[in-house]
């Protein structure tokens, strides 16, 4: 009879996607290497979300430790209340275009959180020669730049594909007791619980990325930063999203009209809300911009909690694309964003009536192409006639 084998200790396996972080830490350290002395611009998208404000945060420190200087710059606003609490609370070194801002100076661009598509400043580093030294996001490939280092994996946050880096030991290592960690730290964490709804849509990964940051966060910052009240204008954005919302087969879709600049923000937070009533699985709301400059766009935010839905691909199929060839619309598991220019429509006229014209002619085409894209048939009754 032969003897019983003992009980066997258990071996801690890596995941196949840390490994592979790991290898492009490595990658990403050994180019960064050979970069001393240089200076980098970390392109954000316009409009920088917690997520893609603390993945700007952790390549300007994992820089630092390779000798160059990272500048942190957005071609927008924040106007997110909760945004604007991460930057100032924290002290994120942030600054926004300005045109005599000299890009030359620049010897390699960062992209982060995005891949060129979300941000003006791609034409214009392009147009300023400046290369394209790395792109890290989590994404669908939209294939606009040509990276020498591209990091661009469906992950639940760009956040938990920096502390995967981090976690390697290759590009810098969090200490306790080190403010600028701490910063990095309670920044990374607030970008993984922003992007994954307070982590209701957190997979593994994202859980691992929280654990390895746990010991370095400053748990009060958080959660004062987390804790931001909605402005008055917000609020006035999820009213009117309420009273203009359109609901079938599951499909809350909101026109706001006219949305200040200012506050922008408020339509991704009233699709956040339209999201939350009964038997609504997935919730659009848009709105019409108008820029300083007199650029006019119209800006929207996708919403989802039904797993069969590719938010990248219905708002590419739904909305097309630019004369460019761009498209007006992409998005990650769960959430997505539209902007489309007003064109030769856009205007300064004060007369009300012809804004209001203005606002119906975008309010009955952008309801029409979703609800269509999303198999509603009665597009007469809930959109008005088509005029295409």
């Amino acid at each position: 009879m032969s003897e019983q084998a003992g009980p066997v200790a258990a071996l801690e396996v890596t995941p196949p996607s840390q490994l592979a972080s790991t290898g492009r830490a490595a990658e990403l350290a050994q180019l960064l290497q050979g970069r001393r002395g240089e200076r980098h611009i970390v392109a954000l998208q316009d409009f920088p979300d917690p997520d893609a404000i603390s993945c700007g945060l952790a390549y300007r420190e994992i820089a630092h430790r390779f000798g160059i200087a990272a500048d942190l710059v957005y071609d927008g606003q924040i106007s997110h209340p909760e945004n604007r609490a991460l930057v100032n609370l924290l002290g994120v070194p942030i600054q926004q275009y300005e045109p005599e801002m000299d890009l030359e100076t620049y010897a390699a661009a960062v992209f982060v959180d995005n891949q060129g598509s979300t941000t003006h400043l791609t034409d214009r580093l392009k147009e300023a020669g400046v290369p394209t030294l790395a792109v890290v996001d989590h994404h669908d490939p939209d294939d606009v730049l040509d990276p020498i280092f591209s990091d661009v994996r469906p992950m639940g946050a760009a956040a938990t594909m920096f502390v995967e880096y981090l976690s390697s030991g290759e590009l810098l290592t969090l200490e306790r007791n080190n403010e600028h960690h701490t910063r990095l730290a309670t920044a990374l964490m607030h970008g993984l619980h922003s992007e994954t709804d307070g982590f209701v849509h957190a997979r593994a990964p994202e859980y691992r990325a929280a654990a390895h940051l746990a010991p370095f966060i400053d748990p009060d910052l958080l959660e004062e930063v987390l804790c931001v009240q909605k402005s008055h204008a917000t609020l006035s954005v999820i009213e009117q999203a309420l009273h203009n919302r359109v609901v079938r087969n599951g499909f809350s879709v909101a026109g706001v009209g006219y949305v200040r600049w200012a506050e922008r923000d408020s339509i991704p937070v009233a699709a956040d809300f339209l999201l939350t009533e009964e038997n609504v699985h997935t919730s659009v709301v848009f709105g019409l911009l108008a820029e300083e400059d007199g650029r006019e766009v119209v800006s929207g935010s996708l919403r989802t909690h039904r797993p069969t839905l590719h938010v990248d691909e219905f708002l590419k199929r739904a909305l097309g694309e630019d004369l460019r060839g761009r498209p007006y619309g992409g998005g990650r598991s769960r959430a997505g964003g539209f902007e489309i220019d007003v064109g030769f429509l856009k205007g300064d006229e004060d007369d009300p009536n012809q804004q209001a014209m203005k606002w119906a002619l975008f309010d009955r085409r952008i309801r029409r192409k979703l609800f269509r894209a999303a198999g509603v048939e009665e597009l007469d009754e809930i959109c008005g006639p088509d005029e295409e």
